[in-house]
């Protein structure tokens, strides 16, 4: 008889919370869970619920300090965040004229009160199940993140473990609600929110390089070839994703059979030896399932459900999470098989019903645990519970428009307010719209900087998303911009790693310090993304006279550097700027580090590199931690990881770079390294001095200057040994200050007009004239033949100087 894994298994003492902690009537129970945290029950039954649910995974608890006072009718409970008063045995809700007549909870320093169905008008909201047909509405679920300092997580519709791990979903009148007092401190609001619902997963590193998938007919050697293109045209390629067509459909009717767990084997006859080939290629394999239809008398262990499950009929058996043994049989006879042909993960694609995604989703992430060799990882649907420990969130299929590319970097942030991190997109967009080269760069571009870069397209001849079939321009851009995404993974691995074991999500909105951008159009889809990076994506056309894409952004305070062009911008400011197709708005706080792997010669690489471009910013000292494992085990929890530290200290004419030796399990890692180190913006110096360990090295390292950047190259450097670059010099750094000026030129120089006429604008443009008189100088060059349509354009380009003068 088929049974249940013991890796399914939860531990029930974690859902009980300590009884100093609880305190308890006839029909509530109010347990203080942390100094910002408290869980509130009413029942009229007096039942109260200490199971483990899919939203609250842990109860257990430190008991935080707090102080108690009551008496036969109230209870008051004070922490260093907030004072609850409540009338014992009372309804939660008061009457309509005194909301807070039977319970409030005031949040301390602050004149805010929550109450029993308080509208929490100021929540910033966070995520929703998808964006399918998105057409610019978008209905939020609730956040954690607030302006008032306060939110509230309902958890009645609990699905609820048993001690074996099996899922049912109990009929409950209760009501059962943890509320977040945090006033500013969201950092601390998060790290109670993981508390109770489980920390993030920590990705495997595949996942940050390139995916594919095509909703095609594929077959092996179909697969093999688009791995072949990718290769000859040296873009990198991490994962490929099988649509439907991987299991058996009939073609007579392709959309028949949306639900299948067998390989159709006219098109893949040996599954294995694919799933082989792709590893060795350093490509990793999903595959879609939907469960919408059940279980297909077409599938080879129909049977054996029919005879566990005790269903009778000869039609689908249908799909039913809920049921002990009917998910007991859905893993020991679907899903095993297919992770014993090494299959690395799948693509949840289900929206029926989401209360059964919600226990599916979870059931697949518990699944992982029967093996430390593979880490959880699962491509889904939004669950809408706990989502931020559910692997990747699939958006759904997008459409093909600059209102959808838009729209995405604001829903990234947003997700951050509910502590998920991990969205996937349409690289390009799914669906409709037009195929437009301009869109299709500025998504490359969004996504080397967003969670995953994920191509993606639906099935039909002129969806491109392959690079290599645009115009020459095009296509070397993208390839640009995905070999940039694949030298990040060492960044992003280790930010994955922060979010993971810290709770820090990789993105995080401007609004955060700057609250108030929240409703500013031009402003709200910034963001940073890790401790270095600073976004602001393009997501509108460029000025076709221009030939720019026009861009209004607002910098933080301090210093700032475009990470490719290394021009210095002052933060605390707002600017208009010009970007050609090529360049994109990313920048780098003053003294950062950025760890890129060389990706020459490897262009999949995925493992922990031989060498790496460190590039590092000037203005500030600097200290950033390597974060690197196996990529793919779950050793890391046994310690098998290792940390390499690399500080920076600057002053204006003495700078060092210090990569100390590897700490950790130093097996994972290549012995010997090899380091390109970048000085950014930084003239040669005059004196250089490299040590390994104490000795120095005289010979063997290489020191130049390529542009504005100074780079010092070394090899085999012993990972068990500190490497040490010394730097002097006057006036070291280089006056890269964005000039607008600069801009200008580059637009003046690029118009399609006699050469007398630019000489005349320019001495228009550059001049001390006012704005005014610059417009009535420049309309008269019309006399002159210059045409209407750019003097139109050079109207536009005053206003933008107007509004930097204002």
């Amino acid at each position: 008889m088929a049974s249940f894994g013991k890796h399914f298994a939860v531990s029930l003492k974690n859902g009980l919370s300590s009884e100093e902690a609880v305190k308890k009537g006839n029909f509530y129970r109010i347990t203080i869970l942390t100094e910002r945290l408290i869980r509130l029950e009413y029942s009229k039954k007096g039942f109260f619920n200490d199971y483990q649910t899919d939203f609250a995974k842990n109860r257990n608890f430190e008991v935080p300090k707090f102080k108690l006072q009551e008496d036969d009718k109230y209870l008051v409970i004070t922490t260093k965040y907030f004072s609850l008063q409540y009338f014992k045995e009372k309804p939660f809700r008061g009457p309509s004229f005194a909301p807070d007549s039977n319970l409030r909870v005031k949040l301390l320093n602050t004149d805010k009160i929550w109450y029993y169905g308080h509208p929490e008008a100021r929540n910033f909201l966070g995520t929703t199940n998808s964006l399918d047909d998105f057409n610019g509405n978008v209905k939020l679920d609730k956040g954690l993140y607030s302006t008032d300092g306060f939110v509230s997580i309902r958890d009645d519709s609990a699905i609820v473990y048993n001690e074996i791990g099996i899922l049912f979903d109990p009929t409950i009148d209760n009501i059962d609600i943890y509320l977040f007092m945090y006033r500013r401190d969201f950092g601390l609001c998060l790290k109670d929110y993981y508390e109770l619902t489980g920390y993030p997963t920590l990705l495997p590193r595949y996942a940050f390089g390139i995916w594919w998938y095509r909703d095609r007919i594929y077959s092996s050697e179909d697969v093999k070839k688009v791995v072949e293109n990718f290769n000859n045209n040296d873009i990198p390629l991490n994962v490929i994703m099988l649509g439907e067509f991987w299991h058996y459909k009939d073609f007579r009717n392709i959309n028949l059979y949306k639900t299948g767990y067998s390989f159709n084997e006219k098109l893949f006859p040996n599954p294995s030896a694919l799933v082989n080939y792709l590893h060795a290629k350093g490509i990793r394999i999903a595959l879609n399932l939907n469960p919408k239809e059940g279980i297909s008398p077409l599938e080879p262990s129909y049977e054996a459900f029919k005879d566990e499950t005790g269903y009778k009929l000869e039609d689908n058996i249908p799909f039913k999470v809920f049921d002990k043994m009917f998910i007991i049989m859905y893993f020991q006879e679907l899903i095993n098989p297919l992770f014993n042909l090494n299959i690395d993960f799948f693509w949840l694609d289900y929206k029926e019903n989401y209360k059964t995604l919600r226990a599916l989703s979870d059931y697949h992430i518990r699944d992982f645990y029967q093996s430390d060799a593979k880490r959880p990882m699962l491509f889904t649907r939004n669950p809408g519970v706990s989502a931020h420990n559910k692997g990747v969130l699939y958006s759904g299929e997008t459409t093909v428009s600059w209102s959808m590319l838009k729209y995405l970097p604001s829903f990234n942030s947003s997700a951050s307010n509910i502590g998920i991190s991990w969205w996937s997109h349409d690289v390009g967009g799914f669906k409709g719209g037009i195929e437009d080269a301009e869109l299709y760069l500025r998504y490359v571009q969004f996504a080397a900087f967003s969670p995953i870069f994920r191509f993606s397209a639906k099935r039909g001849l002129y969806y491109k998303r392959e690079p290599w079939l645009w115009d020459f321009k095009t296509f070397n851009i993208a390839k640009e911009y995905t070999r940039l995404r694949q030298s990040l993974i060492p960044y992003l691995y280790t930010e994955n790693y922060n979010y993971a074991i810290n709770g820090v999500p990789l993105i995080q909105p401007l609004y955060y310090n700057y609250p108030q951008v929240y409703d500013a159009v031009e402003y709200k889809n910034q963001y940073y993304f890790g401790s270095e990076f600073f976004i602001s994506p393009i997501t509108s056309p460029k000025d076709p006279y221009m030939n720019r894409a026009i861009h209004r952004m607002f910098l933080p305070k301090g210093t700032w550097y475009d990470f490719k062009k290394g021009r210095k911008f002052i933060g605390g400011k707002r600017y208009v700027t010009f970007y050609k197709d090529e360049d994109y708005p990313a920048f780098v706080k003053a003294g950062a580090i950025i760890p890129l792997a060389d990706i020459s010669g490897q262009t999949n690489l995925i493992t922990n590199p031989n060498k790496f471009n460190i590039h590092i910013f000037p203005g500030l000292s600097n200290n950033y931690t390597l974060y690197e494992d196996d990529g793919i085990s779950n050793k890391y929890k046994q310690g098998l990881y290792s940390m390499t530290n690399i500080e920076y200290n600057y002053l204006q004419n003495n700078y060092s770079v210090i990569i100390k030796a590897a700490e950790g399990n130093k097996t994972l890692i290549p012995s010997n390294r090899d380091y390109s180190i970048l000085f950014r913006n930084t003239k040669l110096a005059e004196n250089v001095e490299v040590f390994i360990g104490s000795t120095k090295v005289s010979k063997g390292y290489n020191k130049y200057v390529r542009g504005n950047d100074f780079i010092v190259e070394i090899n085999g450097v012993p990972i068990n040994q500190q490497l040490t670059i010394n730097c002097k010099g006057k006036d070291i750094e280089i006056s890269a200050e964005r000039i607008l000026n600069d801009d200008i030129n580059d637009i003046i120089n690029d118009l399609k007009i006699r050469t007398a006429l630019k000489e005349q604008i320019a001495g228009i443009v550059f001049s001390n004239m006012t704005i005014k008189k610059k417009r009535i100088a420049v309309r008269k060059l019309k006399r002159k033949g210059l045409d209407s349509t750019f003097i139109r354009m050079f109207m536009r380009l005053f206003d933008y100087l107007a509004e930097i003068e204002n």
